[in-house]
């Protein structure tokens, strides 16, 4: 294998909790809840699946279930399938629902997996090329600079960026032409079977994870290393010469 392609939220990082979402967003347009009045409103919000990248929406408002499917092709769609299903919870301020959306995109609102530096500086250190192939509505790579680990990636194919959607394997397709890889040649590491499983249809191998909390997940993406020869190859692969043009 000579790259690694990575989906972003439940693989390389986590988002923060619902209830420490609202907080954040509460404190800083000054408004207060009371902690009980707090708790229900996180607890309605996270049925809704209001916050991106955490929990699936219980339900589908019609006034969202038709930009739900699509909502990754652009930053538009993006913010109002989310916002559209925050506004389903009743909160004391309308303005609130743009900064808790607005919120959820600052580095401070994710985490790398335990393992997630690891794993991808020692693909570095090992030639082999790193790709991320995300789902989403805006712009990621402030996290990765954020978190120290926009130096271990090559390229990154972002489905807003090409208002293409994975499963779609023009997305990965994408990917893997930046880095100058046969699909034949490289992993796709994610946790929606369904999304990044669309990998397959180019030939990738494709390897699951499971979406948990960060302190439950310390180590799932070691084995990645295991399926590129990096973990303990010595043929002399050596770093590359020539790393691919970011994008």
């Amino acid at each position: 294998m000579t790259a690694v392609l990575f989906d972003f939220s439940g693989t390389l990082f986590r988002v923060e909790s619902t209830e420490s979402w609202l907080r954040g967003t509460l404190a800083e347009a000054q408004v207060e809840f009371d902690e009980t009045e707090l708790a229900e409103a996180a607890q309605a919000l996270e049925a809704m699946g209001a916050l991106p990248g955490g929990v699936d929406p219980s339900w589908l408002p019609e006034d969202v279930a038709s930009v739900w499917g699509v909502r990754d092709k652009t930053a538009e769609l993006h913010r109002a399938a989310y916002t559209g299903l925050s506004r389903h919870v009743r909160l004391p301020d309308d303005r609130l629902h743009d900064m808790l959306y607005d919120r959820h995109m600052a580095p401070a609102a994710w985490m790398p997996y335990p393992d997630t530096s690891e794993v991808l500086r020692t693909l570095r250190e090992h030639g082999i090329g790193v790709g991320v192939v995300s789902n989403i509505g805006w712009d990621l790579r402030p996290v990765f600079r954020e978190h120290g680990l926009d130096p271990y990636v090559d390229t990154y194919v972002l489905s807003y960026e090409h208002g293409i959607q994975k499963p779609d394997p023009r997305l990965f397709a994408v990917a893997c032409a930046a880095l100058d890889a046969d699909p034949r040649d490289v992993v796709m590491v994610g946790d929606n079977r369904r999304a990044d499983g669309g990998a397959a249809a180019l030939g990738c191998a494709v390897h699951f994870v499971d979406h948990l909390p960060a302190e439950e997940r310390p180590d799932a993406l070691r084995p990645v290393l295991d399926l590129v020869g990096a973990a303990s190859r010595a043929n002399g692969a050596g770093p590359r010469q020539e790393t691919p043009e970011r994008k």
